[in-house]
């Protein structure tokens, strides 16, 4: 077994290109050159401020001509070919790139850019600023189909390493003050493409949701996050239980299908784990998916979301944590946010928490019998 590789490259515009080979990849170090027409980019999103919350809503309206469900002929995360000059030029193992038409972007003309956090802070009525920071796009496999939880076990590593490297080099840019790796799966998320594949944001404010969490924290106190994994640890939700992770389904849990994965030490993100801590990783982050998978005969649409503390911010007191949701309540339902969540923010939960964990175990044993990682 070799080393996972990284081969930096750019687009034909000018955009990023990574291309992380598995450590026991059968690809040639060379790679094709981007061979269409450099195309100027779009202009970079500007993002509007909520006087009633604070919070910052980006107008990315790029986003519109995004491509919606295309045959697999024309996947645009595909390697290219004669018929499709998609956006990764040679054949890959893992790819990552900058989103061509993204929600957070490069400073190219406009200089309303945020000033710093006390500026995006203040509230008042207009106040917009140009939507600075990054967004990338993270190809798991050249398949056409899929998601993690359908990859090899080396390629999951090399997955966890791109997420790993790419919020250390994210988390340097100007302006960026948190990173974002997610992975949205199934058509009832609202996925535009089948091609197994994530994302990064690159924010240049701290999320409404890490603002909550911070907000918790100084009420509770610094352990907060060692004191929720000693009791869940304790409890009858807990899925998977490493060295270096444990999975389980929160006590509040809002979602039919809800569980958190925390490193059972402080880490405040991806780019701060170890070698043995990502290995183990690999490993229990796909027995958790296939788990969810194998709930019911058909695919499981959900949302992975990575956690992770910003870049500048309360990063001993935060700790990296990934939760997945689904709105999947049974075979043929799911949930959705009606008055009291989407008006209120109150989520009124369909499954026990308990009940969840059983059925989730249940799936996560059936899922190694079937499909061992």
């Amino acid at each position: 077994m070799g080393t996972i590789t990284k081969r930096e490259h750019r687009l034909s515009d000018g955009r990023e290109l990574i291309y992380f080979d598995d450590a026991d990849t059968t690809l040639a170090p060379d790679r094709l050159p981007d061979l269409r027409e450099p195309a100027p980019r779009p202009a970079t999103a500007s993002m509007r401020q909520d006087a009633l919350t604070g919070e910052w809503v980006s107008i990315a309206s790029a986003r519109q001509n995004r491509a919606f469900l295309p045959p697999a002929e024309l996947d645009p995360l595909a390697p290219a070919s004669p018929g499709n000059p998609s956006e990764v030029p040679s054949n890959y193992d893992v790819a990552v790139f900058e989103n061509k038409s993204p929600s957070f972007g490069p400073l190219l003309v406009d200089e309303n850019a945020p000033r710093d956090l006390a500026d995006l802070s203040e509230i008042g009525l207009g106040r917009s600023r140009t939507s600075v920071g990054r967004c990338e796009v993270v190809c798991f496999s050249p398949e056409h189909e899929g998601s993690f939880g359908s990859v090899s076990r080396s390629r999951a590593r090399t997955v966890i390493e791109a997420w790993a490297d790419r919020t250390a080099a994210l988390s340097a840019l100007p302006g960026v003050q948190q990173v974002f790796p997610f992975e949205n799966r199934g058509e009832a998320i609202g996925v535009t493409l089948r091609h197994p594949h994530g994302q990064i944001y690159s924010y240049p404010y701290v999320t409404p949701r890490t603002t909550r969490l911070i907000s918790s924290i100084d009420s509770y106190g610094p352990t907060l996050f060692a004191d929720i994994l000693e009791s869940e640890r304790s409890s009858e939700r807990v899925l998977l239980a490493g060295e270096h992770w444990t999975a389980f389904v929160p006590f509040a849990a809002r979602w039919p299908i809800e569980a958190h994965l925390l490193p059972n030490r402080q880490i405040a993100d991806l780019a701060e784990t170890s070698d043995t801590e990502r290995d183990e990783l690999a490993v229990l982050y796909l027995e958790l998916l296939r788990g969810i998978d194998a709930l019911y005969e058909t695919p499981t649409p959900y949302i992975a979301a990575w956690h992770q503390a910003p870049v500048n911010v309360r990063r001993g007191d935060i700790r990296l944590m990934l939760q997945v949701t689904s709105p999947r309540r049974a075979v043929d339902k799911l949930k959705f946010l009606a008055g009291s969540e989407s008006a209120m923010g109150a989520f009124i939960g369909d499954v026990a928490p308990e009940t969840s964990a059983e059925l989730l175990r249940d799936g996560i044993e059936r899922a190694r019998k079937a499909n061992p990682v």
